[in-house]
């Protein structure tokens, strides 16, 4: 046309600027996970086979929810990887002294494999409950490692404050939350009992880890064999963690490199709740293929009607 001016049509323009808001809006930063009680409840489902491995290509069409036995819709489904924010706190009980620099070292191996937008503390309970840093968590894991010469040593082994104290530092932290929980033995002092540190997880959707050490010491008068916790695999499979029990003679740092790979090794898939009622709700993660094993938290609280 003369006077160079346009020949687009209205319908064209209108087509241009819906493209271009298209293209904002994809280069957009990426809109976190709904919490459950909002739109969309979400999981993070770690998933291996029959041999115990890490299987990490699977689709959405492979997986199935089930809430109080009822298929749901898959709305949401994520295969990469996640940033996480967790606390590793450590028993540093007296009957852990024999094994202390083992266990330093596999907590090493774990901070090692953390990714650069992971972020982390550090704590350690015996009759005392330590977290480092004390302020904010930090994704610089050279101070991680270090912060961990720091940690204290005591007697008792309160281990059901230490998840509690862990899940409170974890509050108003958005996106993946954990808890690595190392222990050589049972709970023999608190002030919240294992129930009451199990909910406080459940409600704050912090995923559990826990390692038990079955070990030999001497409590001074005699050699004894330590037990972990019988509640360990009970936090870490309503959690949708992991459990792992070793003995004295077995390497710590393995198992610490084996949890970092399955938190960066896991799905998220998400639904919207078909029934709102305000009650807690069992879940189940299934996966079509044979020979696999989903693994999620197990228990959701559905929002209540408006």
């Amino acid at each position: 046309m003369a006077n160079g001016q346009s020949t687009r049509t209205p319908a064209a323009i209108v087509l241009a600027t819906c493209v271009a808001a298209v293209v904002v809006v994809a280069q957009q930063p990426q809109t976190p996970v709904f919490r459950s009680g909002t739109e969309i409840v979400d999981l993070y489902v770690t998933v291996t086979d029959q041999n115990g491995r890490l299987v990490p290509s699977l689709l959405q069409e492979d997986f199935e929810i089930l809430d109080e036995g009822v298929v749901q819709e898959i709305v949401l489904f994520e295969n990469e990887v996640r940033p996480i924010t967790v606390v590793v706190m450590l028993d540093t009980s007296a009957s852990m002294t024999p094994s202390l620099d083992l266990l330093m070292a596999g907590a090493e191996q774990f901070i090692i494999r953390m990714l650069p937008d992971d972020r982390g503390k550090v704590g350690a309970f015996n009759d005392k409950i330590q977290i480092l840093p004390e302020a904010e968590f930090i994704g610089n894991r050279d101070a991680l490692i270090r912060a961990l010469d720091r940690l204290q040593f005591g007697n008792p082994t309160r281990l059901y404050d230490a998840i509690g104290a862990s899940v409170d530092s974890l509050q108003g932290i958005e996106g993946r939350k954990v808890a690595l929980i190392f222990t050589d033995g049972e709970d023999t002092q608190h002030q919240i009992g294992w129930r009451d540190a199990l909910n406080m997880a459940l409600r704050e959707e912090v995923m559990l880890y826990t390692i038990g050490l079955e070990m030999n010491y001497h409590n001074g008068i005699r050699f004894v064999r330590s037990r972990p916790d019988g509640r360990l695999k009970t936090f870490a499979e309503e959690t949708g963690g992991g459990y792992f029990e070793l003995k004295d003679t077995d390497e710590l740092g393995p198992t610490f490199t084996r949890v970092a790979q399955e938190l960066h090794s896991q799905y998220v898939v998400g639904f919207a709740p078909s029934v709102q009622d305000g009650k807690v709700h069992q879940l189940e993660v299934r996966v079509r293929q044979r020979g696999m094993t989903a693994r999620a938290r197990k228990t959701y609280t559905a929002p209540s009607a408006p």
